[in-house]
């Protein structure tokens, strides 16, 4: 029996539609987002071991990254800016995850020169930077956040913790750096590491894989 071309044709229009489009399209990733990828890993591949004022190191920065995924993190809360290289790496992740980054930055020179840097990123949209003192501002914002890294002064790390706590998700996660057992910890972050492990109400680790981490989440109240 032969079979008509008219029949043939819806056929095969069916299954481009509804089979093959549908397979072609899902296996490729939205343009949109490869561009962005291949700015910010070409941005972060030429500035490699150029960062200084502070700034955590690469490892550091692709441990905060991870996490965001990890936990599809969307509001995020960055203390202590330097000239931005933790933010970029924040931020980067949080294009991934639809959200966006607060982050605060007490010294002018530095704040100007983060603010240049997240342009030439490619990330400046995913990030609200502040020119504030943090003792004061972090207090102000309203929250809630689900993901803070703390960078800031070390002999004020417990007061950004109880600052930030409470407008800090359930399931959250509150991160701060040089917090390394492996390393050593100054007298002030030690404290506060020990304050951290102290408390019921959040579980506690630190990575100490690059310049130490300690990582927070907020447990539910029960």
């Amino acid at each position: 029996m032969r079979i008509k071309k008219t029949c043939v044709y819806p056929v095969i229009i069916f299954l481009c539609l509804f089979f093959i489009f549908p397979v072609i399209l899902l296996s490729q990733e939205p343009t949109a987002i490869k561009i962005l990828d291949d700015k910010v890993r070409t941005y972060l591949e030429n500035r490699r071991g150029t960062w200084r004022e502070l700034n955590v190191p690469a490892s550091d920065g692709k441990i905060l990254y991870d996490l965001i995924i990890k936990n599809n993190y969307k509001k995020a809360l960055e203390i202590g800016t330097s000239t931005g290289h933790s933010g970029i790496w924040i931020a980067w992740a949080l294009s991934k995850t639809g959200g966006k980054l607060i982050t605060i930055e007490i010294d002018a020179e530095r704040y100007r020169e983060a603010l240049a840097n997240f342009k030439e990123a490619g990330l400046a949209n995913y990030i609200d930077a502040r020119l504030a003192d943090a003792h004061n501002l972090v207090k102000e914002l309203q929250g809630p956040f689900d993901f803070v890294f703390c960078d800031a002064d070390k002999e004020w790390y417990k007061n950004y913790f109880i600052d930030v706590y409470p407008k800090l998700e359930v399931g959250g996660c509150y991160t701060a750096h040089n917090v390394s057992a492996r390393r050593g910890m100054g007298r002030q972050t030690e404290q506060f590491y020990n304050y951290l492990k102290r408390l019921s109400y959040v579980e506690t680790a630190v990575n100490d894989s690059g310049g130490g981490i300690s990582i927070s989440y907020k447990r539910p109240i029960k």
